[in-house]
């Protein structure tokens, strides 16, 4: 239950801080209401809670498979080095569970936005690659240190400070990857609006050509 409500915690935070680090600056009218509502109003209505349930839905069903993970982690690759454990540690992590939790976490935003197979694909294939490569530069020094030094009942605390970040990262990436998908799909559909105002319009010349020619 524990793990349960730290991974809560973590998810809402990181995602709350997310939102007020990507939300635009309030425009003077707005300013001006949001001193009428009151600021912690203001900030309410400025939130996207649906966004905020998802990260929680997401979390809630990760915190026990990544507790037991981290367990069998911490239980097995010991060797008579420490330098080789902590080192089988941190590649087995960052080749197996990183991957395949990035996928979960950026496949389930996209799922329960109620997007379709081929967009949840898109997205991954958008935020994967990139997150796990920016994983590499973090998490490695964080989870040796952690095997390291951290005494295993303090292990899910101190993960859960620095996750805080990484969630609200994680956030931020697949709230501008969404952007960018739209933006795709919106020049997508100008194109092909366009292709089809361009064809109807010669369509009408032919048939007015038509007509002066049997006049």
């Amino acid at each position: 239950m524990t793990q349960f409500i730290s991974s809560l915690v973590i998810y809402f935070v990181g995602d709350l801080v997310a939102q007020s680090i990507a939300e635009p600056a309030p425009k003077e009218a707005a300013a001006e209401e949001g001193e009428e509502k009151g600021w912690v109003q203001e900030w309410s209505d400025n939130r996207d809670w649906h966004r905020t349930g998802r990260s929680l839905i997401i979390g809630g069903l990760s915190s026990i498979p990544a507790y037991r993970w981290f367990l069998w982690l911490g239980n097995n690759f010991n060797y008579g080095s420490k330098i080789l454990s902590l080192t089988t540690k941190v590649a087995v992590n960052q080749a197996f569970f990183t991957p395949v939790f990035n996928s979960y976490f950026f496949g389930m935003q996209c799922l329960l936005s109620g997007a379709s197979t081929s967009e949840i694909i898109e997205r991954i294939k958008n935020t994967v690659p990139t997150s796990w490569i920016n994983s590499c530069k973090v998490w490695p020094a964080i989870t040796a240190f952690s095997f390291a030094y951290i005494p295993i009942q303090y292990r899910s605390i101190f993960g859960g400070v620095i996750a805080i970040g990484w969630q609200t990262y994680l956030s931020l990436l697949n709230q501008r990857a969404a952007a960018e998908e739209g933006a795709e799909q919106g020049a997508e559909q100008a194109v092909v609006t366009k292709a089809i105002v361009e064809r109807r319009s010669e369509e009408r010349e032919h048939r007015h050509e038509k007509q002066k020619c049997a006049a």
